[in-house]
């Protein structure tokens, strides 16, 4: 998958998710469901799961040795970058942890798995070589 089709479906998910996003408080008015810096989290790890695919595929576009430790790479900072996100947050911030925890692990995993499924692809069209 090229980087430019991956930014067009990237956008159309991000786009999905954050529709949902925005319909969950009005579908459930009384319910806390989105942190207060929900939107920063939200671009937070939007971008840095962008940079993390960027990373990774051109690591695979070099060598299959090479796209295996680019792979690691970012996924590793991916996850010390998003951890240190969360430790500066959680220190300047005095709202229930919560909520806060359920925004941060339910969008790095939906974001990690659109990542990873992308990847997947890059590497199935590389067997098929």
């Amino acid at each position: 998958m090229s980087i430019l089709k991956f930014t067009l479906y990237y956008l159309i998910y991000a786009l999905l998710l954050a529709g949902v996003a925005v319909a969950l408080p009005l579908l459930f008015p009384n319910v806390p469901l989105l942190a207060r810096k929900f939107w920063l989290l939200f671009g937070f790890i939007g971008g840095l799961t962008y940079i993390a695919y960027i990373m990774a595929s051109f690591g695979i576009s070099l060598s299959p040795e090479t796209g295996v430790m680019a792979i690691m790479g970012s996924i590793v900072l991916k996850m010390i970058f998003s951890m240190a996100f969360v430790l500066i947050y959680s220190l300047n911030t005095k709202e229930k942890g919560l909520v806060f925890a359920l925004n941060f692990f339910s969008l790095y995993l939906l974001f990690s798995f659109f990542e990873i499924y992308s990847l997947l692809c890059n590497l199935r069209h590389q067997n098929n070589k």
